[in-house]
């Protein structure tokens, strides 16, 4: 006869509603990933400008959890969580989202705040990387921030979130097809000026020896530099991606149109419009912070969010 299985033995699922994205983990007992999905919906489109989440992309994103929801229930999965970050941080009209996604995916979502984003994905890209090459700053570029977090071997980890990433860098100084010299210099200028306060104001970052990068700006890069015709996780995760290589990309996507980014081998259609905005705020903690190269991390808020939800089993 068979057995049931007990609530213990069954998967768990982390959901992130993001700026620019919106992603699925589901997870076996074991921590192994089950099954893992993205969709670029979006959500903070315009929130920079207008601090409100347009009707839209509301629309978008209860789709892909609606979705979601009839994933994690063919898969048996009974404990979750649902979060979102920079752009229902921003809205004014955040309520106008939050409770329809909660009825969308099943379950309520909880708006994080800047550090507890670092927190969990620190937690993730950290997991699998040995400990001699520590202490590392995390580097998670996302569409509407930007967390800066290191930490300790205790378990503790100091956090910064910064209001920057590639749509609102985008939206704020990008405007041309392609961006102009003097857009891009903006641009520039005004992210590392926020990396020079980040710096200076946080021993603790300073004193890292490994960056370690995630998000789709980070694996878009990636996959354009090892010229990935389809994303394979395994080619990315954990690649090194030297800073000379991100600023002969860089230099090469502001030469073009976001039409021709598109027709670039393993260029995701949806994130050819956002990418030099990404590339800029990577650039920026590279120089700042004066690292050679960085290690591309698959693993992030996702895995950060299903590692406590099991550890909340033991």
């Amino acid at each position: 006869m068979r057995r049931t299985p007990l609530p213990s033995d069954l998967p768990v699922a982390a959901v992130d509603c993001g700026t620019n994205s919106t992603r699925l983990l589901i997870a076996g007992a074991d921590g192994t990933a089950i099954d893992r999905r993205m969709r670029i919906t979006r959500l903070g489109e315009g929130v920079d400008l207008s601090g409100r989440l347009q009707p839209a992309a509301i629309r978008r994103t209860l789709d892909v959890l609606a979705e979601y929801r009839e994933a994690t229930s063919a898969r048996g999965v009974q404990q979750s969580r649902a979060v979102a970050t920079s752009a229902i941080r921003d809205a004014a009209n955040a309520r106008a989202f939050l409770e329809p996604a909660a009825a969308a995916i099943g379950t309520g979502l909880t708006v994080l705040t800047g550090v507890e984003e670092g927190r969990l994905s620190y937690r993730g890209a950290t997991s699998e990387l040995p400990e001699s090459e520590g202490p590392y700053l995390v580097v998670d570029v996302g569409g509407g921030s930007t967390e800066l977090v290191t930490g300790r071997r205790d378990g503790s980890v100091e956090a910064l979130s910064l209001d920057v990433g590639c749509v609102r860098v985008t939206e704020r100084f990008l405007l041309a097809d392609p961006p102009t010299k003097g857009q891009l210099t903006e641009a520039r200028t005004y992210v590392a000026g926020l990396m020079e306060y980040a710096r200076g104001g946080h021993q603790a970052l300073r004193r890292a020896k490994t960056l370690v990068g995630l998000a789709g700006t980070v694996s878009a890069l990636a996959m354009l530099s090892l010229r990935l015709e389809s994303y394979d996780r395994a080619a990315v995760h954990h690649a090194r991606l030297r800073r000379a290589e991100v600023a002969r990309l860089l230099g090469e996507l502001c030469a073009e149109t976001v039409e021709k980014r598109r027709e670039r081998v393993g260029m995701e259609h949806d994130r050819a419009d956002v990418i030099i905005g990404g590339a800029v705020v990577l650039m920026a903690v590279l120089d700042v912070f004066g690292f050679d190269e960085l290690i591309v991390s698959e693993s992030d808020i996702l895995d950060g969010i299903v590692g406590e939800l099991l550890g909340s089993r033991r």
